[in-house]
Formats: structure tokens, C-alpha cells, sequence
């Protein structure tokens, strides 16, 4: 068969590290020696045990478990891959979450390098696991020793915190394997005549990580290299932003409208409730006992079918729920399941191919309200699961009919930010033919990238960024607004209005998207004599000072980098993502430009993920020395005189050593943390979107959502999001492109039907609902009853606030009314169980 397309995107998955190469790991030796691919399906409900943890040998459960970082990675033996493969850290982590989960007896060890937890949340999610009683992380390589021949237990041999060589005992030993370039990425490239790069991935081209050696051929996810879900998703939408520039004039050619069945009017029946219960593979079924909580479903009133599945998202159960609506004729369904934020629209689209208005549709949150947070107590797990339930089926009785309606769609976007992040997105939306208008607080476009000159792999960041920057100028479509600051934003999806005052004047801009691309900026340090000498830097003003030759820089004899200053503690508890690279990056340049120079970089973890760890490795080769220290005995700096000469004198213990080092330096570097730009708050308050626990801007859903807001039409990308390098934000500012072109490209957007609507009878002329409206929802109207509250559907955003305040009850939010919630409320307790009031005067 042969098919013409005009582009293509290769989303190759990986292939996991296969550890029989090396006999050392002992994996298929040992019956008790698993991958981490093993131990997942071991999690799994679909497992070979049902979601139980069991030893292959005995069928035992593992009491304790020993965890071995970075098998297959970060090592230049042969069979093995020089760089570091991204994700095995967390996903270590996880797995211990869930075996405590699962048995919070068992006992766990980490064998580990460096901890690389450099995603957003990641240092938080790493502590937590830390944290937990049982768990050990141990700083040390590891050996695979023996095999009991009786109970095939396993011997491992490391180095113990006191330095001895120690040997240790586990029923159950974890490789956490790495991530492989797809299998057959060698003949691949060879059919679609792309290059691949040292490592076997697709070779990369300069700035865009999408881009193949052949013009379009474009690739996503972990063909890229070693990446994570979140990074999958958003680069799966860049690839796709850039397959929309490269066939724009081809648009709408081929679009297809999907087309539903007609809907019954069920208005008159009577209810009619099917119940599917999921499994959710282990999250819910697990914990919560699904046949059970079916058998009780089919017990409630009103209900004539229940059933469980394995995953109720599944396409092919997705389509079995909508197959036996109709053949049953429910007019209700209830979908218990997980959270209606992540698959709501799913389950109400499935609703609507059976012919049933989707508002009938209500989902029991049995997994994050249940099987969650009651994973040590099954029992009542499953009785909550069947309250939960109860509580879902009543409210679905007193669901009603509601019809979405139509709102045009403004062609034009807004992207706030003129940094890399927001000229990349704007750029990718006028290639497609819209109109955009690009904000920028600042004289110049091109921020924190103007202090940048050259990237980890050698690459000029300021040639790169005034090509941008002029082909930003010159596009017809875009309109740049320099020295601007926002004064107003309102509307809704698909037709926002935003003042802006800027070198124009105050212009007001119509548009149907927004993308907030601020950017970030640079903790200034206060620790370490920063500040007071002007020997100590930070390592964004080294970077300025080696692209002018500066004089005391390039004649420095020694130069220390101190890590994690400013991130990674209790006012910010997070990783700051680039610091290790930049710091390697500069050692690199000095070594390149004076050879003789001594650099010492002072590090807690050095994170250099991905292929950045053979920049790491390079820069050892090269005799910059790498010194670890402890968060709780942090590098002192003083400024003393050595034999007449003014050094720094930097004081640490070196943990390797057991010993105090002092080092003089001509020059120190701090490796200052990235922090929310200072205009985040205002932004978020103007576009009425989310922050998070760091205050960078919080996403829909971290793996789903990745570049959106919860709020409609709003998006984002670069380090507003969360830090990250100049290649990964060129990725996700395509990806964010991407979701807005996907809005954009329909002439109408649909809003949901799930909107407040008042009862004049009932309304006071009060304005409380007016006060509390986030939206401008709400107005006075004069009515021949006088003056009385009218809602704006349009502007509305269902979140209910009037209708909490408003003291006589005359706004109600459809979908949510209080006959549906107070049904809920009398069925969380049967009428049998009400605790009868007590006498007058009990205590």
C-alpha cells in the first residue's frame, strides 16, 4: 500500500535497557532479580499477580527490597549508554510509594549516584519518599553478590555511610533499567532517510528538537532522547504545531466533523442508572473491592445494569459503556471511576454516542477521594467506594437535560512574554495564518536569552536569537508591543479583550486565545558574600564576562561554583533544573580558553539528565573537580590574604574524604537558583489562572494538560511554567502553539451548559452574587418586578460562588442545583442510621 502524506511524526517509543548484557546484574540468573519494567507489571491489577507483590522463587510477598540506580546508564562499558536516561530516579520513587502502600512493613532501600529530581514537583515527590519509615537511600555503588540456594534471597555488597564495605541481605532486588533508542531506529532512519545521532536517537537540529535531517520529517516523545510524560505530550503537539506550518496552505482540506447519533428526549422517563465500576488497573482495584461495590450497585434504586471494568477509558470500554446504554436504555449513567477533571469529557462524549445528552452523566470519584487515601485499609475502602456510589446514583436521578451553546471564535491569539518562549509561539501562530500580538514588558524582545551566548553544546544563542527576534519583526501577522504592561484582561474562550499600555499608548486587543510566556527570573544572592565582594558572581554574569574577555575571569588561576543556592531549601523547595548544566557548560568554556585554570564546582546532586551527562563526564575528563557537600553543612566563604595575595577561601567537607577542604579562589560563582518572574502574580490575577506551591504557573494536568490552564482558551510555555533549557522551551512554545491552533482553527467553540441562572421571584437586588462573580458574569437589569440579577451564560463559568452567597437562594447552578446535591447529602447517611437528636438537656 502506498499513502501520499505531506509531513510526518515519528513518535518512536524506547526500548528498556535489556540487563542480560551484562552478567554482573545477575537478571535472569536470580529468580528475585527484576527490571523495573518487571516490578511495574508486579504493581499492575492486570499483573501476573493481580496487583499483588510477589516473589517469582516462593510466591511470597518481599519484606525487604533493594532498589539499583542506573543500570544501563551512565557508563561507557560496553552494551551500556553513556548518558543518563532522565526518568529512572522518580519512577524509582514512585515504586517505593507504592510498595509502602501496598505493605507498610516493607522495608526499602535506593541504591543511587546522584538523585535526579529536576521536573516541577519533583524534589517534593523525591522527599516524600524519602521521608517514609522503611526507606533508605544509600549514596554508593553496588554489586550483585551471591544467591541463597534456600531461600533465594539476595547478597548485595556497597559502601556503607561509615565507609565500610558492607554486605546486605533482600528478598527482592529492583535493576531500574534505562531507556534504549527505539529498536529498530537504525532501519527506520534508513527508510525515512533521517540521521540519527551517536546515541541512535533522531539527530537534532540546532534549536529545534523537533526538526529531522530531512525537511518534513518531524519526531516527538523520547525519539527526541530520554524524556518524560509531560515533556512526551507537549512535544507531541509541537511536532504536531510544526507539521501545521509545514502544510498550512493545505488546511481544512481533509477535516472531518465528528457527527453524533440524535439525542432521545428522556425528559419524561423515568430513571433508568447503569453503573461501571473501574478498576483503574491497580489504583482502585487494588484497595477498593470492585465485584463487591458492583453486586451493592445493583441494589440502589433505580438501577438496572452495573458492571466493572479494567480501565472505564479504554476506547474499547468507552464504546462498550455507550453499546449497553443502548441496548439497555439507561437514560442515567454514573462512571465510577477516577477524578471528572481528567475524564469527564470523555465519558460525556461516550454519553452522546449513545444518544444521551451528556449532562446525565456523574462520576463517583472512588480513586483520588477513596482507594488514594485508604490504601492501608481495604475494608472500609470498599464500604466508602459503595457510599460513594450511593451518593452518585442519587444525584444522577435528579440530573436534567442541558444544551451547550455556540460561541464565535476570534482568529487572533495574545501571547504575553517576548522572550524565546513567546516569539517561538507567536511565530508558529502567524505561520499558520493568524493574526498575533505579542507583549513585551520590556524595550527589547528576547528575554533572560540576551544574557546567554552560547549553549552546552556549543551553540551561538545570540546569532540564533536575533534571527528570531528579526523574523518576529518582520511578520505581517505580528504585532509587537514594547515597554507594555497590562492593564486589563476579560472574556472567555475564544473572545478575550485586553487592555495593554504600551510605547502606542493603551490599545485594546480582541483575541480568542492567550499564551502566558513571561519567563522567569534570577535569585539574587544574599549568602555567600554576594554583594559585598566583587569577586563573587552569579553564573549568569560569569556567562556575560566570558563572552566580553573579561580580564579578571580569563586570568583567574582557581575559580569555585558553588550549586543550589537560593533553590533546594525550605523558603524554595524545588530544583532549579538548569544550574548544573550552566555551571558544567562554563567550566567547559574556561577550560577551553585556559587550560591551567582550577575549577572546582561544589554540588549536592549534579543533575545533568539526559545526554548533558557526557558534557558532565568531559568536564571531570578534564580536571574540573566535582565536590559534594551536605545540605546541612553548606561551603563557607571568607575573604582572607594568602602570602600577600586577597583570595576567597572557600571552607567544605568533603563527604568522600571525611575532611575539611579549604580551596582559594580568585573568583566564586554561585549558581543562583531561577525564581517566578515578579509580574507573575499580577498575570495571574488579570488572566484569573492558577499558581503553584513555587508560584510558577500552574497547568491544567501535568501529564494531560501540560501547556493549558484550567481556565479555557489560556495557555502556556518557557519558564513561566517551570525552568528549563533553551531546547526544551523551543519545545513546549510549539507545543503551547499547538493547543492554540487546535482552538483556533474552529469558527466556534462550544460553552458548557453548566452555567447559574437566577429566579427573579427570588431575587432581593442584594448584588452579593455580583461582588463575588470572578467573571463580571453578573449585571442588574431593570424587570417590570424592578431591579433583578441577570447572569451572562457566556461569561459564566459555573464555579458557583453566587449561588453560595446569594441568601435566598435564587441563583442556581444547573448541573449542580441544590435538589441534586441535597440528594447526595441524605444518601451519604440512610435514613436508619441518622442519629436521632438528643434530649433536652444531654450533654
Amino acid at each position: 500500500m502506498e499513502i501520499y502524506v505531506g509531513a510526518i511524526v515519528l513518535s518512536l517509543g524506547f526500548e528498556p535497557f535489556d540487563p542480560k548484557v551484562k552478567a554482573e546484574y545477575k537478571y535472569g540468573q536470580f529468580a528475585n532479580v527484576v527490571t523495573s519494567m518487571d516490578y511495574e507489571r508486579l504493581l499492575c491489577a492486570t499483573g501476573p499477580y493481580e496487583g499483588e507483590i510477589r516473589r517469582a522463587s516462593d510466591k511470597n510477598h518481599p519484606r525487604k527490597i533493594a532498589w539499583i540506580q542506573c543500570v544501563g546508564s551512565r557508563r561507557v562499558t560496553p552494551g551500556e549508554n553513556s548518558y543518563c536516561s532522565a526518568v529512572c530516579c522518580t519512577y524509582t520513587q514512585k515504586q517505593v510509594i507504592l510498595t509502602k502502600e501496598h505493605d507498610a512493613e516493607a522495608q526499602c532501600a535506593i541504591f543511587h549516584n546522584d538523585i535526579r529530581s529536576y521536573g516541577k514537583d519533583f524534589e517534593r515527590f523525591y522527599e516524600r519518599a524519602e521521608n517514609l519509615p522503611g526507606v533508605r537511600f544509600f549514596r554508593s555503588y553496588v554489586s550483585i553478590v551471591k544467591e541463597n540456594p534456600e531461600t533465594k534471597n539476595i547478597t548485595i555488597r556497597y559502601c556503607a555511610p561509615d565507609d565500610r564495605i558492607a554486605e546486605e541481605e533482600f528478598d527482592m532486588v529492583v535493576l531500574s533499567i534505562g531507556l534504549n533508542p527505539p529498536a529498530d531506529a537504525k532501519g527506520l532512519a534508513g527508510t525515512f532517510g533521517i540521521e540519527l545521532d551517536a546515541h541512535g536517537f533522531s539527530k537534532a537540529i540546532p534549536f529545534n528538537p523537533m526538526e529531522t535531517t530531512r525537511p518534513g520529517i518531524f519526531v516527538s516523545g523520547t525519539f527526541q532522547g530520554p524524556a518524560d510524560i509531560p515533556e512526551s505530550v507537549f512535544s507531541a503537539s509541537a511536532a504536531g504545531a510544526q507539521c501545521g506550518e509545514f502544510l498550512d496552505y493545505r488546511r481544512g482540506d481533509l477535516a472531518k466533523e465528528r457527527i453524533f447519533p440524535l439525542e432521545r428526549d428522556a425528559t419524561q422517563e423515568e430513571p433508568k442508572v447503569g453503573v461501571f465500576v473501574c478498576h483503574c488497573g491497580a489504583n482502585i482495584g487494588r484497595i477498593v473491592g470492585v465485584p463487591s461495590a458492583v453486586e451493592y450497585a445493583l441494589t440502589l434504586p433505580n438501577v438496572v445494569y452495573a458492571q466493572e471494568q479494567l480501565f472505564s477509558c479504554a476506547t474499547n470500554s468507552a464504546q462498550q459503556i455507550s453499546e449497553i446504554a443502548k441496548e439497555k436504555g439507561l437514560n442515567r449513567v454514573v462512571v465510577a471511576a477516577c477524578s471528572p477533571r481528567t475524564l469527564e469529557p470523555l465519558f460525556r462524549d461516550t454519553l452522546r454516542e449513545a444518544g444521551i445528552n451528556q449532562y446525565y452523566l456523574d462520576m463517583a470519584n472512588i480513586r483520588e477521594h477513596c482507594s488514594w487515601v485508604h490504601a492501608k485499609e481495604k475494608e472500609e475502602a470498599t464500604q466508602k467506594a459503595k457510599d460513594i456510589i450511593r451518593m452518585s446514583v442519587a444525584r444522577a436521578c435528579h440530573l436534567e437535560a442541558l444544551e451547550e451553546f455556540d460561541l464565535p471564535v476570534n482568529k487572533a491569539a495574545l501571547v504575553v512574554g517576548g522572550g524565546i518562549a513567546g516569539m517561538t509561539c507567536a511565530l508558529s501562530i502567524a505561520n499558520q495564518g493568524h493574526e498575533v500580538h505579542l507583549v513585551e514588558k520590556e524595550t527589547d524582545l528576547g528575554g533572560t536569552a540576551r544574557r546567554i551566548h552560547h549553549t552546552l553544546e556549543g551553540l551561538d544563542v545570540q546569532a540564533y536569537l536575533r534571527d528570531v527576534i528579526r523574523k518576529v519583526y518582520r511578520h505581517p501577522l505580528i504585532h509587537v508591543y514594547a515597554e507594555a504592561a497590562i492593564i486589563e484582561a476579560k472574556g472567555y474562550v475564544g473572545n478575550f479583550v485586553t487592555r495593554v499600555k504600551s510605547e502606542r499608548g493603551v490599545t485594546e486587543i480582541t483575541h480568542g486565545a492567550a499564551v502566558i510566556a513571561i519567563g522567569a527570573d534570577v535569585y539574587k544572592p544574599t549568602e555567600y558574600l554576594c554583594g559585598e565582594d566583587e569577586r563573587v558572581i552569579t553564573h549568569l554574569e560569569l556567562e556575560e564576562r566570558i563572552a566580553k574577555n573579561d580580564a579578571a575571569v580569563m586570568n583567574a588561576q582557581n575559580l569555585v561554583i558553588i550549586q543550589c543556592v537560593g533553590c533546594r531549601n525550605q523558603e524554595r523547595n524545588y530544583c532549579a533544573r538548569i544550574c548544573c548544566s550552566e555551571s558544567v557548560k562554563n567550566a567547559l568554556k574556561l577550560k577551553e580558553i585556559n587550560p591551567a585554570m582550577e575549577i572546582a564546582i561544589l554540588f549536592r546532586d549534579m543533575r545533568t539528565y539526559g545526554f548533558k551527562e557526557d558534557y558532565y563526564r568531559d568536564a571531570s575528563n578534564k580536571d574540573v573537580k566535582f565536590i559534594r557537600y551536605e545540605p546541612q553543612d553548606t561551603p563557607r566563604v571568607e575573604a582572607v590574604k594568602e602570602e600577600g595575595r586577597p583570595v576567597l577561601r572557600i571552607t567544605a567537607t568533603d563527604p568522600v574524604l571525611g575532611k575539611k577542604l579549604a580551596i582559594d579562589a580568585d573568583l566564586l560563582v554561585l549558581a543562583a537558583a531561577v525564581i517566578p518572574s515578579a509580574g507573575t502574580e499580577e498575570i495571574a490575577r488579570l488572566f484569573k489562572v492558577p499558581l503553584g506551591p513555587d508560584l510558577f504557573f500552574k497547568e491544567a494536568h501535568a501529564k494531560l494538560r501540560p501547556v493549558e490552564f484550567a481556565t479555557d482558551g489560556v495557555y502556556l510555555c518557557g519558564m513561566a511554567h517551570y525552568p528549563k533549557l533553551i531546547s526544551e522551551t523551543i519545545n513546549q512554545a510549539y507545543g503551547a502553539a499547538g493547543r492554540v491552533l487546535t482552538l483556533l482553527s474552529h469558527d466556534t467553540v462550544k460553552a458548557s451548559g453548566s452555567v447559574c441562572a437566577v429566579d427573579e421571584n427570588k431575587c432581593i437586588s442584594c448584588g452579593a452574587c455580583i461582588t463575588v462573580c470572578a467573571y463580571g458574569a453578573i449585571e442588574f437589569r431593570e424587570t417590570p418586578q424592578g431591579r433583578k440579577a441577570l447572569v451572562n451564560p457566556i461569561l459564566c463559568k459555573g464555579d458557583g460562588l453566587c449561588n453560595a452567597v446569594c441568601p435566598t437562594a435564587a441563583i442556581q447552578l444547573k448541573h449542580f442545583t441544590d435538589d441534586e446535591l441535597l440528594s447526595q447529602i441524605d444518601a451519604a447517611i440512610p435514613g436508619e442510621e441518622v442519629v436521632q437528636p438528643l434530649a433536652a438537656g444531654a450533654v
